[in-house]
């Protein structure tokens, strides 16, 4: 009776296992890869699958969602031997699985280092300044470089983001001085463009003064000569006017100076009574005369 029950017993736990091995229950958003005996023999797809006990076995269960790859930052140099330092993240989806597991041996490794060696390529080929303005450049042709590769592998490259593009920490203090230069030379050509300017400025401003003061001596002098042309018509040849006129202005230079108010001492001349007695003198007798 005893190895009776433990038969049926055996019986009925080796029907459990070889159903449970034959019956595969796949979830939404997955397929999974089906050997037999070492052979690839079939992709089960979502719900349920029926496989041979024994001889069939699930090698490999893939993710058909969107996979988000993160693609660790690495150094780069440009054309112009600048370092940079960026980093990305793909979106891929498994569109073949019997490639993504046959192609090749770890594809999201393999699709990392792809995009990691052609992201060098790329940056490689520009300068610093392009590098770091063309985001959008660069992602478009990272994507059109890997998206074959990627198809042999039974992958679809739906989008590579470039998180970050950054220059060295060393990088970044040059340009930072670089920066500084430029400032102060800009500075510089500023401060001698307004001492250039005002140079002309101050120049012109001469050279105007100094006309307008060659403009006004000659204006003086037509005038003095319009005025003595005047005084000798009004005159005539006759000496006692003019001996007036010069003893008139004689005394009025004297009273100014007198009247100044820097003036502490007054210095006449010595023969200033001669002369005025010299020009009354004279002014008397051509008086007498007429």
């Amino acid at each position: 009776m005893e190895a009776g029950l433990v038969i049926t017993f055996a019986i009925l736990l080796f029907v459990l296992i070889t159903v449970a091995k034959g019956v595969r229950i796949v979830p939404q958003g997955e397929e999974w890869i089906a050997e037999r005996l070492g052979k690839y023999q079939g992709t089960l797809r979502p719900g349920l699958n029926f496989l041979i006990p024994y001889l069939d076995k699930v090698s490999y269960k893939l993710v058909t969602k969107d996979i988000i790859l993160d693609v660790q930052e690495q150094e780069v140099i440009t054309r112009d031997n600048a370092v940079i330092l960026t980093n990305a993240i793909a979106f891929i989806k498994i569109t073949d699985p019997v490639k993504a597991v046959y192609g090749v041996t770890n594809f999201k490794e393999a699709i990392r280092n792809l995009i990691m060696t052609t992201l060098r390529s790329i940056v490689g080929e520009m300068e610093l300044d392009e590098a770091l303005s063309s985001r959008d450049k660069i992602k478009a042709r990272l994507r059109e470089s890997i998206a074959d590769e990627a198809i042999d592998w039974g992958l679809t490259v739906k989008s590579v983001e470039i998180q970050d593009i950054k220059p060295s920490p060393s990088m970044q203090k040059a340009m930072e001085l670089q920066a500084a230069a430029e400032r102060e030379r800009k500075a510089m050509v500023t401060r001698a463009e307004g001492a250039k300017q005002s140079a002309i400025l101050e120049a012109e401003a001469r050279l105007e003064s100094a006309r307008r003061d060659a403009d006004a001596q000659v204006q003086l002098a037509e005038a003095s000569a319009e005025s003595i042309r005047r005084v000798t018509a009004a005159l005539g040849t006759e000496p006692g006017p003019m001996l007036y006129l010069l003893g008139e202005k004689y005394i009025s230079s004297v009273q100014k100076l007198a009247s100044s108010d820097n003036a502490k001492v007054v210095l006449l001349p010595a023969d200033i009574q001669e002369t005025l007695g010299g020009l009354l003198g004279n002014v008397a007798k051509l008086g007498g005369r007429a």
